[in-house]
């Protein structure tokens, strides 16, 4: 797990508080243009309409916010990876979309939908339960299923993955 913290470490800080939107996401789009495919960027702002402009550009780009941080009073931290300019994501069979329902409600539904899917099959699970990513983290770790990719696609929501083996 620590390969994988290494892997994200921002190459550049961008802190543009003070500024409003657009700025801070021109900003960053400058940079994250500049970085090399898969390596990373850390944002700070303190502009309100930030997340909204990032989730939606990253949405459109390829590229993504793979983390959030509250820094104190309106300040914001963004971890912002570079795309690689092919697809956003792995090819999913099957979507589960599951926002609005506590863990382990999440997990227990894929489980369901994961059994009566066939080996290679990837499932698209998609959750705002604060614990979902660790949740599915552990829950990927103790069986023989594959977490392909997993990305914060707005605030406090995720998307995950999963492949059956």
């Amino acid at each position: 797990m620590s390969t994988e913290k290494n892997a994200d470490k921002p190459l550049v800080t961008l802190d543009l508080c003070g500024l409003n939107c657009p700025a801070p996401l021109l900003g960053a789009k400058q940079v994250v243009d500049d970085l090399p495919p898969g390596k990373s960027m850390l944002l700070i702002s303190d502009c309100p309409g930030t997340p909204d402009d990032l989730f939606a550009w990253s949405r459109h780009t390829g590229n993504e916010v793979i983390e959030t941080n509250k820094l104190g009073g309106r300040r914001v931290a963004y971890t912002i990876r570079r795309g690689s300019g092919g697809s956003a994501h792995p090819q999913a069979n099957a979507t589960l979309d599951i926002r609005g329902v506590a863990c382990p409600g999440p997990i227990i539904e894929a489980k369901k939908l994961l059994d009566g899917m066939h080996a290679g099959e990837t499932l698209r699970l998609i959750s705002n339960c604060p614990g979902s990513p660790d949740d599915v983290n552990a829950w990927v770790r103790s069986t023989p299923l594959d977490l392909m990719d997993k990305q914060e696609t707005a605030p406090g929501t995720f998307e995950f993955y999963i492949r059956k083996n």
